[in-house]
């Protein structure tokens, strides 16, 4: 009873903490974890009305998570690690890695292997029986029995050589899986360190590392992006997001400010940009809950198998294990889908198959034949009486023919066969190494033998991923190489730069090189970069004139799309008039 209540004791002081530290989280950033978890999980009007109630409108959602819906954080180190210790980072754990004894196990689940094994293992055995002593006068002299002694003496090498085969092949495909494995998680780790999303900090708009975002931070999402965390929007500009990879709906959501301002991790940008506030990263976003379920899910399948190791009489434990399980349409629980495998190794498993079979119908064709000849030559040839006193001799003939049975279906078996398409395979993953080329599994190289056409990516594949102005027209004069700035008239001029920089994404922007000597960063739609550039090399600053008209002060912004085929800026002028900036396909713009 003392145990009991202090165990009580104990479980109410820890959540006696856990209240206590929701409290000093609540006054220091005036909204908690799991209250912006909980808000993350409405949609529409639900959330619009929640972010309403509780704080006003976004800019009060700002105020409490202590961020500028213009100006975004202020950068210091200090608060961004204090956000981050609060909120957690925008990282999520990997999947735990299979270790090498899994991948052991796996490989020795081949069909062909299998054979193998138990034909070397039955081999092995019956090469080490050796049957009593016992005198074989008046038993038999047929032919065909006893065998020699050396033949017995050396029946052991040929299951030795094929359970060396067997281990050879096995230990080179888990070895090559899991340095590739390796490989690829390194790589991966490698990939994620080297996104980036663009961010507004201290007024500046800056190019942060995914996993550095915090919760507050003010981040800019434009057409392709694909969402690194959750977050409420600030402003938009026809925004429309595809949802499919988390609530399964096919249709483009549009999204706005007054409608619905909920973005979620993971989801892809098909049209327009905006701002969104950073509500919820890693694992406390929505894609991170799912993963960690997902997990869970895994982790519980293996602790029920575990159960039904250890419980297999326990009927009412496996009947509360299947509840846990997945079922299909039929009620039935769902199978875990094996990995497919290649055409060789479909062709070389079925030939395997069938090599086994017709060893096996000879080697019992063999066995009969042995067997019949034995009772035929002793009992009808010789005369020889049926005496128990030979029953050890029979048995030693029986076990000599079951051998030479045996002997003729593992002769039947190719047990090089597997080894030397793995080695193949294995070197054939090393020569392209050597090409930069990784690959996960071996079976992999024999898919890409098999390519006869390879289709490619041009624009960033083939190319430098970078667009230029080449030639222009300008107030009716037709440039065939990029004019100097006097050459074009100053209106003409400043109305031109006036028109790129505001009608073009804010998220688009040429930035110095990373090295001196270089070329300009490119950053965003590359056909908006190659506007830009235009006048940057007309000696013309078009972030002066952004920072003239925020992106928050325009009226109304058109973006580009596949049906509209141009992208339009409306300004309101100080008179109460309008301008609107154009671009698109000529066809589109002289039509209108």
């Amino acid at each position: 009873m003392a145990n009991n209540s202090d165990r009580r004791s104990k479980h109410g002081r820890d959540g006696q903490d856990a209240e206590d530290a929701e409290a000093v989280l609540q006054a220091e950033f005036g909204c908690s974890l799991k209250e912006l978890s909980a808000l993350m999980e409405l949609r529409g009007e639900v959330s619009l009305n929640k972010i309403t109630a509780s704080y006003g409108d976004v800019a009060g959602l700002c105020a409490r998570l202590r961020t500028s819906p213009v100006h975004g954080l202020d950068g210091n180190s200090e608060d961004i690690d204090r956000r981050r210790q609060v909120f957690g980072s925008n990282v999520i754990p990997p999947k735990k890695a299979k270790t090498f004894l899994k991948l052991v196990w796996e490989a020795l689940q081949d069909s062909t292997l299998i054979i193998l094994e138990v034909s070397a293992i039955i081999s092995l055995g019956l090469s080490f029986y050796s049957p009593p002593d016992v005198e074989r006068i008046n038993c038999s002299s047929a032919a065909g029995g006893g065998g020699e002694d050396g033949e017995a003496e050396a029946g052991w090498i040929e299951g030795t050589a094929i359970l060396l085969s067997v281990v050879c092949v096995v230990l080179v495909t888990a070895f090559n899986d899991w340095s590739k494995e390796k490989q690829f998680r390194g790589l991966q780790s490698h990939i994620e360190q080297e996104q980036k999303f663009s961010v507004v900090r201290g007024g500046q708009v800056l190019q942060v590392k995914v996993s550095g975002l915090v919760v507050g931070d003010i981040a800019q999402v434009k057409y392709g992006d694909l969402l690194p965390a959750d977050g409420v929007l600030v402003q938009s500009n026809d925004l429309k997001i595809d949802e499919s990879p988390m609530t399964g709906e096919s249709d483009h959501v549009k999204k706005a400010v007054d409608r619905d301002p909920v973005l979620l991790s993971g989801t892809h940008v098909m049209e327009g940009s905006g701002k969104m506030l950073v509500t919820a990263v890693g694992e406390n976003s929505q894609s991170g809950i799912i993963f960690k379920l997902l997990a869970a899910g895994e982790d519980g399948d293996a602790e029920e198998k575990e159960k039904k190791k250890k419980k297999k009489k326990d009927k009412k434990g496996k009947k509360r294990a299947n509840l846990v399980q997945p079922f299909n349409k039929d009620r039935q629980p769902k199978k875990k889908k094996k990995r497919e495998k290649s055409v060789l190794q479909g062709k070389l498993t079925n030939m395997a198959m069938q090599i086994g079979k017709a060893g096996l119908f000879m080697a019992l064709i063999t066995l009969i034949i042995l067997i019949t000849r034995f009772a035929i030559d002793t009992f009808l040839m010789q005369h020889v009486a049926w005496s128990s006193k030979c029953v050890p001799v029979y048995v030693q003939f029986l076990v000599k023919f079951f051998i030479i049975g045996v002997t003729v279906l593992v002769v039947a078996v190719p047990e090089g066969l597997p080894l030397a398409v793995t080695i193949s395979l294995a070197y054939s993953v090393k020569k392209m190494m050597k090409d930069n080329n990784l690959v996960r599994h071996l079976d992999a190289c024999e898919t890409m033998g098999n390519a006869t056409t390879i289709c490619s990516d041009k624009t960033g594949t083939l190319t430098m991923n970078r667009m230029t102005v080449v030639q222009a027209h300008i107030a009716g004069h037709f440039y065939r190489r990029l004019p100097d700035p006097d050459q074009v008239a100053a209106a003409a001029l400043d109305l031109l730069v006036h028109g790129i920089a505001v009608n073009c994404a804010y998220t688009t922007k040429i930035m110095p090189p990373e090295k001196e000597g270089g070329l300009d960063r490119q950053v965003g739609n590359k056909t908006e970069c190659a506007l830009l550039g235009l006048c940057v090399s007309l000696d013309q600053d078009y972030q002066t004139i952004r920072n003239q008209f925020p992106e928050e002060s325009l009226f109304k912004v058109y973006t580009f799309n596949s049906a509209r085929k141009s992208m339009s800026t409306v300004l309101k002028n100080h008179d109460g008039s309008y301008r609107m900036y154009s671009k698109g396909a000529s066809e589109i713009l002289l039509r209108k």
